[in-house]
């Protein structure tokens, strides 16, 4: 009997990589000097309680992990590049920061598009359901668009390709491969379990659920768009989870096609350099999951 894999996941920083296990989580970053430094911490209590286990509830956990820890691992990332001491962001000007990221998505990708609803819902006299999913598509394109314009843009470019470092070290590292920079170069740089494809299925669930909800007044149309965020979320990762165990079904992968689609946006084929900083961040994932003690697979 295959032994079962906990659940990898990761995010791309500045110039690296961050890793996330079951019990902990590393940082690699490649340094001005071209040195690779490596932060390793154990995860939290939140993340070992009964409720991160949970289905729906566990879904809200990610949110969680995308808005703190993914902002934590960016400044850590930016610290390192940072050649001045007082160029480092550190506790209010973090704390500003993650926020500041959080109210602009609100705004841009939910309450922007619910406006749009409403004034199409007024101005053309459509119905609820109509307005409802105009605002849904409104939403999808804002996303798709947002992704494709940041990806002109050098740095995050060479972000998008540790992206793609980090999706070949997991797919690698799952189908017991050895973990050299050659050896994981030869992997896809697309994963069902990526949040690019958390984003869009969350998007694509607002469009059905809020089409479910028919007419409303502007008030009413805007608070339930947050207050359903967290069900939306919860929806989302359920969803990938499932559909990250059927991919081996051909019907399965058609429904899963759009959020690999999407990864093409946020993925670019990274250098052996780039690689070699997600394995050095995966490796030093595992050895504090199992205390210190070196990986015994997957190129350890």
């Amino acid at each position: 009997m295959t032994e079962k894999l906990p659940v990898y996941g990761g995010q791309a920083v500045i110039e690296g990589v961050m890793m996330r296990g079951a019990k902990a989580h590393a940082i690699a970053v490649r340094a001005p000097d071209q040195s690779i430094v490596i932060k390793t911490e154990e995860l939290g209590a939140l993340y070992k309680s009964h409720f991160a286990r949970t289905p729906l509830i566990r879904g809200l956990f990610i949110l969680w992990d995308a808005l703190v820890l993914g902002v934590q691992a960016l400044t850590f990332s930016a610290n390192v590049q940072a050649e001045e001491e007082d160029e480092k962001i550190e506790g209010g000007t973090l704390l500003l920061t993650l926020l500041t990221s959080l109210s602009l998505g609100v705004v841009v990708f939910f309450l922007l598009p619910a406006g749009v609803g409403y004034l199409v819902e007024r101005i053309f006299q459509w119905s609820g359901f109509w307005s409802n999913v105009a605002e849904g598509f409104t939403r999808l394109v804002l996303l798709i668009g947002y992704i494709w314009v940041i990806g002109f843009v050098p740095d995050i470019e060479r972000v998008f390709g540790y992206h793609g470092a980090e999706h070949k070290t997991i797919n690698a590292f799952e189908a017991g491969a050895p973990l050299t920079p050659e050896s994981v170069a030869e992997f896809s740089r697309e994963h069902p379990r990526c949040g690019t494809a958390f984003l869009l299925t969350l998007v694509i669930f607002s469009i059905l659920l809020f089409s479910a909800l028919g007419s409303q007044t502007l008030l009413m149309r805007l608070l339930t768009r947050i207050l359903l965020i967290p069900v939306l979320a919860a929806l989302a990762y359920e969803y990938l989870r499932l559909s990250a165990r059927l991919i081996r079904y051909r019907w399965a992968r058609v429904l899963i096609a759009p959020n690999l689609w999407l990864q093409r946006l946020t993925t670019r084929e990274p250098s052996l350099d780039m690689l070699e900083v997600s394995i050095a961040s995966f490796k030093a994932m595992l050895e504090k999951e199992q205390d210190g003690q070196p990986a015994a697979r997957a190129g350890a």
